[in-house]
């Protein structure tokens, strides 16, 4: 199959790229990858992009912006199809999409929390989201079952994410979570997932957020500095 010509702008921490490099893995699809500094962005960059932010994906040097358009541009274009079939099960996925987008902004206010009542109230925001997920989640091993998808894109650098700032889960997040467990542990395994980002991520997310003065910098400075 013959694809435009494709190339991912990225950052080495931003999870929303994550979901973009997923889409493309699961699909083979051929790009270049581009890291850009957020701390110092290029002026082009800064004209491609209406929010400043990563991932854009040029399409033949056309920019397109926002991790859900470009997993959903991505699908579209692959001639197969990493949603469900079923037009009600469809829309299901794409709100669970939209949920993980908001769980990864919640991850976010946790880790800039700097006093204890903030940070517990994301903790528990996190908790609900989590249960809910619980009720949700089918037999596995992923989302929708044996088929990997979208949703399983969108949420798999969520669990990335925690499985190196609360590698121990000393949070609780995950405790009687039984298919949620499965799940991560299922994304985690999958090539897509595991190839999504640069091989020293976890040490340069514990050394981005222990550089902080928060509440979640001062716990993992406290722990023993064996990132997951």
């Amino acid at each position: 199959m013959i694809y435009p010509n494709l190339r991912l702008i990225s950052h080495k921490l931003c999870p929303f790229v994550q979901r973009a490099r997923i889409a493309l893995a699961e699909r083979d699809i051929p790009h270049e990858l581009m890291f850009i500094d957020l701390a110092d962005r290029p002026d082009w960059f800064l004209e491609i992009s209406p929010t400043g932010q990563v991932p854009v994906l040029c399409v033949e040097g056309r920019p397109l912006f926002e991790s859900t358009a470009i997993i959903e541009y991505v699908n579209d274009i692959s001639g197969g199809s990493l949603h469900p079939e079923d037009l009600y099960e469809r829309a299901r996925n794409r709100a669970w999409v939209e949920l993980a987008s908001s769980t990864q902004m919640t991850l976010g206010a946790l880790r800039a929390a700097q006093e204890e009542d903030a940070f517990e109230m994301h903790v528990a925001t996190l908790r609900r989201r989590f249960n809910r997920l619980e009720q949700d989640l089918g037999d596995g091993p992923f989302f929708n079952g044996e088929d990997f998808a979208l949703v399983d894109a969108a949420f798999a650098p969520v669990f990335r994410y925690l499985g190196v700032v609360d590698a121990a889960n000393s949070l609780g997040l995950f405790d009687g979570l039984s298919k949620v467990n499965g799940w991560r542990t299922a994304l985690a395994e999958r090539p897509s997932v595991k190839h999504a980002v640069v091989e020293d991520y976890a040490e340069r997310l514990v050394a981005f957020v222990t550089s902080k003065d928060t509440v979640l910098a001062h716990r993992l400075g406290a722990a023993p500095s064996n990132p997951a």
